[in-house]
């Protein structure tokens, strides 16, 4: 009997491709953003990533490394919400923000006991570490009395701060696991990093995280693979090259964009645009457009409402006829400085830009106008943070203004110039040529140790040096100002001078992004040096 043929395909490959037409399609689940965020990716906008776990941990750093992975794993798949983070507090943190409890949002904080105890060393004195460390002590107090118990954690929402969802978790036991390399256990900083090692080993899939303004403490959790990041919600800016300039260059294609529909009409001598266009909405209150060329515009921004805005041109305060005491502006800039000094609507003004670039300068010489000659404000009220470049040099004799005065020699500087200058002058009103005593009549230097509960009425405030500044001693400046009073806040972000401030978190950089685009208030940084060539050069190579 003869043989059949052969099959000219497998029996088993044939079955299985007729199997798999049969099965129903299915469609590949689909991860939400929560399940699948990863160990390591930064816990808020509020905190920076400074370092992982090392490459080579030890066996518990492997093991909590692994049983993490499988938690995140297990999310992916499930699609449940990752666990909240465990972030561990230095002192400095809330000796720096005493409101920093309620600032990660769903995240858990952790206390450590030897943090309680570094403030109870701070809180008596009269300094601000002293009164932030008094200010902590009641919240953490009111939040017990709130709580039934603290061993279940404490909610940190229950004081009124929505946004903190998280929970307050203290040290009751002994938290003593070995660190990888050993340190003193006398030094507070090891005994919260002994503390963080041993969250990390109870809590695997959890990620527990140190947060301290201390760099070497920061550097030292990087060495024994632990989790630390620095605590940056005081900063209003990551680059200091971010910072509001006050002014914007147009393109060269804006009137072909904008001149649609435009309308423009004259004013009691200033003339008004109102434009359409694509850039409209990124406009702000009082900035400064300008356009240069055949046809230059140098604009303000008076109004903008929605897809609209009202650009009003400036005065030239470069033209001798327009001059401030015999001053008149060298460059841009400083023309854009002396519309907002020499405008009654605007009640605060912030100056910022290098060792000589004119600050002072202008802002003094439209104070003693609108004091001596238009009579708008009756007195010049100066004041700026005592922060030595070097080192101190004691205490000084004297009454306030006297002990005032090492600190006022820019604006001695400044008077004696501008005293000179009007001199010099003889297209001067009478006015300009009074003598130099009449003009320091009106002109008070005071300390800002004295300035709380203080009101201003109808003066100029000058308030140097801004940069040294707090945010908080900023607003206790700003909140002096009575009716009819305008504050200039002058300042260089690259000279900061004390050592827990940097241009994120100084105090002028803090007001300038806040008063941005308020109909009462203007902002501008000087580019250009004016002082002389060898302080320009100096500024630009050193």
């Amino acid at each position: 009997m003869p043989l059949p043929k052969m099959p000219t395909k497998p029996a088993s490959k044939v079955d299985i491709t007729t199997e798999t037409k049969a099965l129903p399609t299915r469609r590949k689940p689909k991860l939400t953003a929560d399940s699948t965020q990863k160990k390591g990716e930064t816990a808020s906008p509020l905190i920076e990533k400074v370092n992982t776990p090392t490459a080579e941990p030890n066996v518990s750093s492997t093991k909590q490394a692994h049983s993490t992975k499988q938690v995140t794993t297990r999310h992916q798949k499930t699609g449940k919400q990752e666990k909240p983070k465990l972030f561990v507090l230095d002192t400095n943190v809330l000796l720096h923000d005493p409101s920093s409890l309620f600032r990660f949002e769903e995240h858990d904080i952790f206390l450590p006991m030897i943090v309680l105890e570094e403030l109870d060393h701070h809180k008596k004195g009269m300094t601000e570490v002293a009164h932030h460390a008094r200010q902590v002590s009641r919240s953490l107090d009111d939040l017990c009395a709130e709580s039934g118990t603290i061993f279940d954690g404490i909610t940190l929402n229950t004081l009124g701060h929505k946004e903190a969802t998280g929970k307050l978790w203290f040290q009751t036991s002994k938290l003593e696991d070995a660190l990888s390399i050993s340190l003193p256990t006398s030094k507070a900083d090891n005994l919260i990093l002994t503390v963080v090692q041993t969250l990390q080993n109870q809590r695997p899939n959890q990620l527990v995280i140190l947060v301290s303004k201390d760099i070497n403490m920061r550097l030292k959790a990087k060495a024994l693979g632990l989790n630390a990041e620095d605590y940056l919600n005081d900063h209003t800016y990551e680059d200091s090259d971010l910072v509001y300039d006050g002014s914007v260059l147009l393109p060269d294609n804006f009137w072909t964009r904008h001149s649609k529909e435009m309308e423009s009409w004259v004013q009691s001598g200033t003339t008004f645009y109102k434009i359409k266009g694509p850039l409209v909405s990124h406009f702000r209150l009082n900035e400064f457009v300008y356009f240069e060329g055949d046809n230059p515009l140098y604009a303000q921004v008076k109004e903008v409402n929605g897809k609209t805005a009202t650009l009003a041109t400036i005065r030239d305060y470069t033209h001798p006829k327009n001059n401030v005491w015999g001053v008149t502006a060298r460059n841009r800039e400083q023309n854009f400085a002396l519309n907002l000094l020499m405008n009654p609507d605007i009640d605060f003004v912030t100056l910022l830009g290098q060792a000589g670039t004119g600050k002072t300068l202008l802002t003094l010489a439209a104070g003693l106008t609108q004091v001596l000659e238009t009579k708008r404000f009756t007195d010049i009220i100066i004041t700026r943070a005592t922060v030595p470049v070097g080192e101190d040099i004691g205490f000084l004799p004297g009454t306030e203004e006297e002990k005032m005065q090492p600190w006022m020699g820019a604006l001695e500087d400044n008077l004696e110039f501008l005293h000179t200058h009007a001199k010099q002058e003889s297209a001067l009103q009478w006015e300009r040529s009074l003598s130099k005593e009449i003009i320091q009549s009106h002109i008070k230097v005071k300390s800002m140790s004295f300035m709380r509960g203080r009101t201003f009425l109808n003066k100029f405030v000058i308030i140097d040096e801004a940069q040294n500044l707090t945010p908080k001693q900023m607003k206790t400046l700003i909140t002096r100002a009575g009716s009819g009073t305008k504050i200039v806040c002058l300042g260089n972000i690259a000279q900061i001078d004390t050592p827990y401030l940097t241009e994120g978190s100084s105090g002028i950089t803090y007001v300038v992004d806040r008063f941005k685009g308020w109909a009462h208030s203007g902002h501008i940084t000087l580019q250009k040096g004016e002082r002389s060539r060898l302080a320009d050069y100096a500024s630009d190579a050193l």
